[in-house]
């Protein structure tokens, strides 16, 4: 990776022409930004798969993924609100361990966010092709070259709603994130008047087990789907009174998400016609492979397939917008941990947009749209990237607490103690249940990247930290990163079943936890805070 050093007249002179974020977004603007980074596709997508994995019992994975999320959210909570900085998700690490954890968390977050705002698009133009099937290849998913030129379009129309001022998008995703939850309450409502007990437990009520109720979380799109509180701690800089309004914006977008997320897989397993159960669950996927949109056809009701089309448009575009927003700010705050390229610390003077993050942005989204595999396989690997990024915030929150105990923290967490290492060991788990196909390579290019930073550590521009310091407070999560890996390879999700289950999980939540404490210990002696500046 590339670094630049700029002297200090030229630090200067870029520092007097750039300028800063402005503070525009309410609770309501942050709360809908998170609701709807949260509602994309992965409601319209998920609902089968996870019954394919796990049966009815697949409700109880979208518990164990909500409370996942409220864990780790509850802990962004206390960082969001001592430090409200431009792309905090990146610049947290490197005030607690070092600059080398801002560059790999950087680089894994860089990818999961501007891949996240294809993935929406295209999930979009799939559903489209329902009513315009020149939009879509026959016999495939791939886009036809219409297909990809609708794609473009919209990928435009999102650049030029966070070109001009963050306010603009905060209007346009209010008024879609309105339209996204009128759907989702509308299919509640209707399908739990065909709704059927028995279906519950005429093919057992967990015919997978545990193992499926697991699987599921990863591989059925069920983080993928609760994923949305970056966004949130992205445009921290940009919200008026950040100290309430981000922990009460995040802990609302979690709670009121997992009761909608339950109620419509509820909806959706006691709906379906119980003779179309006689082959068991795992089928179920196939013959539903557009959930809601597919039972509404098969109960007779045009009306609400039609609905769930005309969502399936706009809640994934919604998202992309979201994350068009929020990639920028990642960028940015990549940028000022110091090891990626100064120009995207820019910000325009009159928007408050950081305007060749966003330029950067732009380009990766259209690079995803290139043919590439279905939304289905790319879940799995977005969901691991976004949770590990996710998984550094405990172990962050801890070592802030050891060596910046004086900082202000207007929101604090009690009983840190239990949820700083309970929330780092579920979301350890939920990334070893993403199975060992996606692991192996994902977790193998960090370690790789961890390797060319130390390799090209002349041109790394160090501070106040040195390199053998950052290595020594970066070691945990390489080791965490090669024991995943191993135990991934030994394990039953993908693996060679050395392991078996439920011994594999068993192995992997103590390993996560010595890994955790190992990280909390290991953090900077004082909290790097050099070079950063309120914005």
């Amino acid at each position: 990776m590339t670094m630049t050093i700029h002297s200090t007249h030229q630090t200067q002179a870029r520092v007097a022409e750039v300028g800063k974020f402005k503070k525009q977004l309410t609770l309501t603007d942050l709360t809908f930004i998170g609701l709807g980074a949260i509602f994309g596709s992965g409601w319209l997508f998920a609902a089968s798969h996870v019954a394919s994995i796990a049966g009815p019992a697949g409700i109880a994975s979208w518990v164990i993924g909500g409370i996942a999320v409220l864990l780790l959210g509850i802990v962004y909570c206390e960082l969001g609100a001592a430090l409200p900085r431009a792309g905090g998700i990146i610049r947290y690490p490197v005030f607690s361990h070092g600059e080398l954890m801002g560059y790999l968390l950087g680089f894994i977050t860089l990818i999961a966010f501007s891949s996240l705002i294809s993935i929406e698009i295209v999930a979009a133009r799939q559903y489209a092709a329902a009513w315009f099937p020149m939009l879509t290849q026959t016999g495939s998913s791939d886009p036809t070259l219409l297909g990809w030129i609708v794609q473009f379009l919209l990928l435009c129309l999102f650049f030029g709603l966070n070109y001009y001022s963050v306010k603009t998008f905060a209007r346009s995703n209010n008024i879609i994130s309105i339209l996204k939850f009128l759907v989702p309450l509308a299919v509640v409502v209707t399908l739990f008047t065909f709704f059927k007990p028995e279906n519950l437990h005429v093919q057992g009520i967990a015919p997978f087990g545990m193992s499926g109720v697991e699987a599921a979380i990863s591989a059925g799109g069920i983080i993928f789907a609760y994923l949305g509180l970056t966004p949130i701690i992205s445009v921290a800089s940009e919200v008026k009174n950040p100290q309430r309004t981000i922990p009460v914006a995040l802990i609302l977008s979690v709670v009121l998400s997992t009761i909608i997320y339950v109620l419509l897989q509820l909806a959706f397993l006691g709906s379906i016609p119980t003779e179309m159960l006689g082959g068991g669950w795992a089928e179920i996927s196939k013959q539903f492979s557009l959930p809601y949109r597919d039972i509404a056809i098969t109960l007779g009701m045009g009306w609400l397939a039609f609905m769930v089309v005309c969502d399936a448009i706009v809640s994934p575009s919604g998202t992309g917008n979201i994350y068009m927003n929020a990639t920028p700010r990642v960028i940015y705050g990549w940028a000022k941990a110091g090891t990626f390229f100064k120009t995207f610390t820019h910000i325009d003077k009159e928007s408050g947009i950081p305007r060749p993050a966003l330029w950067l942005t732009f380009a990766l989204s259209i690079f995803w749209t290139l043919p590439f595999p279905s939304w289905e396989q790319l879940i799995s690997v977005v969901s691991a990237a976004l949770v590990l990024s996710y998984a550094i915030a405990p172990v962050t929150a801890a070592g802030l607490r050891r060596n910046a105990p004086d900082l202000p923290r207007p929101f604090r967490v009690r009983a840190f103690g239990i949820i700083g290492p309970v929330s780092f060991v579920i979301s350890a788990l939920i990334v070893f249940w993403s199975g060992w196909g996606t692991l192996s390579w994902l977790l193998g290019l960090q370690i790789v990247m961890f390797v060319v930073y130390v390799l090209c550590k002349s041109k790394v521009p160090v501070h106040t930290v040195s390199l053998a310091q950052q290595v020594k407070s970066s070691l945990w999560l390489i080791a965490f990163y090669a024991l995943i890996m191993l135990f991934s390879w030994l394990g039953s999700f993908g693996g060679t079943g050395v392991i078996g289950h439920p011994w594999d999980t068993v192995v992997v939540a103590v390993m996560s936890l010595g890994i955790y404490y190992w990280g909390e210990r290991t953090c900077l002696p004082r909290a790097n805070f050099t070079g950063d500046e309120e914005e």
